[in-house]
């Protein structure tokens, strides 16, 4: 079958939203509760979330599309990070944050990712950025060795609650 990617509508924040409930726990480390991934879930994974960051200027949630079915999604955030720490450990500016980047087990192994991540860095480049950065788990060398596969570097460390656990994630950068 052949995966498209594009921007996401707000009609289909519950297939997002479901896509999410499946693949997150996926990219937890392995000590996560059950309790702290479904807070997490339920908090910023929910129907309601997506339709808010649908709704948000500031992001572009580009989707992976089997047919009429989503497979994939990348969340972007424009500008700088809010966050000092992460700001000083960037290298580049403008860039955008590459917040969310998940795609169904299923279709792992089969360039939906590579396809989600072409079209995250042309809508950087198409918006000026000089990079992209991120954060990934530690723990998650899979992602880590996806992530530098597409040239991004780790440039620094930051903490991620997933609900009531502080996790420590590596921050990558990519420039464009």
């Amino acid at each position: 079958m052949t995966v498209t990617v594009g921007p996401a509508g707000l009609w289909e924040a519950e297939q997002l939203a479901d896509v999410a409930a499946v693949t997150f726990p996926l990219a937890c480390p392995p000590g996560s509760t059950r309790e702290s991934i479904e807070a997490f879930i339920d908090e910023v994974l929910s129907q309601e979330r997506f339709g808010d960051y649908l709704d948000d200027p500031e992001r572009t949630i580009l989707a992976a599309r089997e047919n009429d079915s989503i497979v994939g999604y990348a969340m972007t955030i424009h500008g700088e990070p809010a966050d000092s720490d992460i700001a000083r450990a960037l290298r580049r500016s403008p860039t955008m944050e590459l917040s969310k980047m998940y795609v169904l087990p299923g279709h792992h192994g089969r360039e939906v990712s590579a396809e989600l991540m072409r079209a995250v860095i042309a809508l950087a480049a198409d918006n000026g950025c000089a990079g992209v950065w991120l954060g990934v788990n530690q723990e998650n060398v899979r992602a880590q060795r996806f992530y530098a596969k597409h040239g991004f570097q780790q440039v620094g460390t930051k903490t991620f609650t997933v609900g009531s656990e502080v996790h420590d994630d590596f921050v990558m950068e990519r420039e464009l």
